[in-house]
């Protein structure tokens, strides 16, 4: 079981969650033609924009943020923001809204970096913040059981977190050009990783 404060407000949909959660559908609506397929009008206006491109390609600084709530694909969204919700709402009932925004969106400006430095492709995709996420989950209640879907056996967080980072990097090597942004994932989790570190270090030395 997570633990908490006595005096710790735990939702299950704290603010942080909901508004990500909110926005991502709000711009998946508006961008992606989720009947037919392809871009929306508005999708077609905004994407080069919003997407992530590459250096000296279209590349714009608030890309490194905007493309953290586009999505190809209902699939792609869902996968996302279930998993933002099922890791992501614990740790900001521990932290706070305030630091799990700057986490979340400090994971995901790394994870796109990443990608920029290792690929020549675009990116879209809330996927390197939500890898952030994962790791500080896997960091602050390692021994959280979670149960996979296949095959369906419980196994706890800080293996979990090691499994993906372990195939992530392996599929970023030895898969360039597979059409998913491997190193943006694990992007996510090395500056997960970091992050965690230096406020456990700052908070060790009051």
């Amino acid at each position: 079981m997570n633990q908490f404060s006595p005096n710790t407000q735990v939702s299950i949909f704290p603010p942080a969650i909901k508004a990500l959660l909110l926005w991502n559908v709000i711009v998946f609506l508006a961008t992606i033609n989720i009947f037919a397929g392809g871009w929306t009008p508005i999708g077609d206006i905004v994407k080069s924009y919003m997407v992530l491109q590459p250096f000296g390609y279209g590349f714009r600084p608030w890309q490194l943020i905007t493309y953290l709530f586009l999505h190809a694909n209902f699939a792609h969204l869902l996968f996302n923001m279930y998993a933002l919700w099922f890791f992501g709402q614990s740790l900001e009932n521990l932290w706070g809204t305030k630091r799990f925004i700057i986490y979340y969106f400090l994971t995901g400006i790394g994870a796109g970096l990443l990608h920029l430095v290792t690929s020549g492709s675009l990116a879209l995709g809330a996927s390197g913040a939500v890898f952030g996420v994962l790791l500080g989950a896997g960091m602050m209640f390692p021994n959280n059981y979670v149960l996979l879907i296949i095959p369906p056996i419980p196994i706890k967080v800080k293996y979990l977190v090691a499994i993906f980072g372990i195939f992530e990097l392996y599929s970023g090597v030895m898969s360039v050009n597979s059409g998913v942004a491997h190193f943006a994932h694990v992007g996510g989790l090395v500056v997960g990783f970091i992050l965690i570190k230096l406020w456990k270090l700052k908070k060790a030395e009051y």
